[in-house]
């Protein structure tokens, strides 16, 4: 069905939306879709350039009489995070994105959609393509690799871009002005033994948890949904503490600014204590839905006899890691005071995997206060230490501070009461946008963040409600018109 949605409204952002669908663009296959933006402004006749890092800028000139007005950077980031269900085959480096309609909403099928931050960056070649707009010279800046470690806005160098204005069109929720963000750090812990053998007469079981919404660690991080590593871990640690469970392989989550929707462990425990096992499988259920029932609708938590593993995790770093997951801070760890409603600190235990000889686990923090967020990334480098593992702290970026006096903010307040007869809020988001990176590298720019309904995003369930894009589309134009 994805190209029914080539009959929606505004045609032609839909149209790019679709073309950025038969893309494959998770974060670091960059190449075929720059390609495509490149290819996309010289048939336009515009300035294409591209930098060391991968960011495409397409200029477009003025329209007549707009000369003189500020320059416009328009800004989306081309990657987007490849998520998908268990059961889904789907290949993120090859195959398209198979969009549906439901009703108001656009979706995918058991995948992310990429709308976050496709539906901006098809915004923007909407904008460029289009000769009856009215507008000043505008800079479409293009970056790459966003959603791990913000590599393309990290990687701009001065004097790459002209403008005074940035209008960054990822934020997710329509009749929203973003001014400011929380900017953020990944917590990497390792641990690296030798496999020891599986005692005789053990029995093994695969133990799943799955059907959890996961969702955005920035926006939906406040939630209060279920994170799949926290939950198994809950349950190892009771496991091997009375039924002599040992810890095979462990799989849960996968990328960092996701939270964890499924995961999985191979177990190995005495034949005596399988009965046991069991209840304890069937109560950890129980209890799991109880505390979630709000929220995870559709957990589930089994466990399936499977083959004897001829190997196991070493018993003193299987204690090791279940101590230090169960310990790790995770979710919400405190709200701003001036932005009442908004979180200002966070973690997101991401994921813990293991292979023959080694696990890792994965955490981003993310703080609009460098002094907290600094002290979260430490202390949970002192617990996973403790707990013997070799961590590092990695692709930190800085937030992006608020300006409330900001002209571009004020005048697009005005304008959305005046397109739409009621007031837009005004608000500071836990995500990590490229903003501040950006003003890093071009400062005194002015800078607002805007888009469309987008929910569920980093997630299979993500989806951009319609006619918030037509919304949010004409208060772009009409945006590009009024700076002067």
């Amino acid at each position: 069905m994805s190209k029914e949605i080539l009959k929606l409204k505004p045609t032609q952002l839909w149209k790019h939306f679709y073309d950025l669908t038969q893309i494959p663009r998770p974060t670091g296959q960059m190449k075929e879709v720059t390609k495509f933006v490149i290819d996309f402004g010289k048939a336009l006749g515009l300035d294409v350039k591209q930098d060391k890092t991968g960011n495409v800028l397409i200029t477009k000139p003025a329209t007549k009489g707009m000369e003189k007005a500020p320059v416009v950077i328009l800004q989306s980031h081309l990657d987007m995070v490849p998520q998908k269900n268990a059961d889904t085959k789907h290949d993120f480096t090859k195959d398209p994105i198979e969009t549906r309609i439901d009703g108001n909403l656009v979706k995918a099928s058991s995948t992310t959609l990429g709308a976050d931050n496709g539906i901006g960056a098809a915004a923007m070649m909407a904008v460029l393509e289009d000769k009856k707009l009215k507008h000043g010279k505008i800079e479409a800046l293009f970056t790459v690799d966003e959603e791990v470690g913000m590599v393309g806005a990290t990687g701009l160098k001065k004097g790459f871009l002209s403008g005074n204005v940035l209008l960054n069109l990822d934020t997710e929720e329509i009749g929203e002005l973003c001014v400011g963000c929380a900017g953020g750090a990944d917590v990497n812990a390792d641990w690296e033994f030798k496999d020891v053998k599986t005692p005789k007469g053990d029995i093994a079981y695969k133990v799943t948890l799955k059907g959890l919404r996961g969702g955005h660690s920035g926006t939906e991080i406040h939630l209060g949904r279920a994170n799949a590593n926290k939950l198994m871990f809950y349950f190892l640690k009771d496991a091997v503490a009375n039924y002599e469970v040992r810890l095979s392989a462990i799989d849960g989550g996968s990328l960092r600014n996701a939270i964890p929707r499924e995961a999985f462990a191979i177990v190995t425990l005495p034949e005596e204590d399988e009965k046991d096992f069991l209840k304890l499988v069937k109560k950890s259920e129980k209890v799991f839905k109880e505390e979630y029932k709000a929220v995870e609708s559709n957990l589930s938590f089994k466990a399936t006899k499977t083959d004897v593993p001829k190997t196991l995790i070493p018993e003193e770093i299987q204690d090791s890691l279940i101590n230090a997951v169960v310990g790790c801070q995770n979710g919400v760890i405190s709200m701003l005071t001036d932005f009442v409603g908004i979180v200002e600190t966070s973690t997101n235990l991401a994921s813990v995997k293991s292979e023959p000889g080694r696990i890792s686990a994965k955490m981003l923090t993310r703080s609009s206060s460098e002094t907290r967020k600094d002290e979260i990334c430490s202390s949970l480098e002192s617990i996973f230490a403790l707990a013997g593992a070799k961590v590092s702290i990695e692709n930190g970026y800085p937030g992006w501070q608020p300006n409330a006096q900001s002209d571009t903010l004020n005048m697009m307040a005005k304008l959305y009461k005046e397109m739409y007869k009621e007031d837009a809020h005004v608000v500071v988001v836990h995500a990590g946008l490229e903003c501040g990176i950006i003003l890093g590298s071009t400062p005194g720019l002015d800078i607002v963040s805007f888009g469309p309904t987008i929910l569920n995003a980093h997630s299979p369930d993500e989806y951009v409600e319609i006619d918030t894009v037509e919304k949010f589309y004409n208060y772009l134009v009409k945006t590009l018109e009024r700076i002067k």
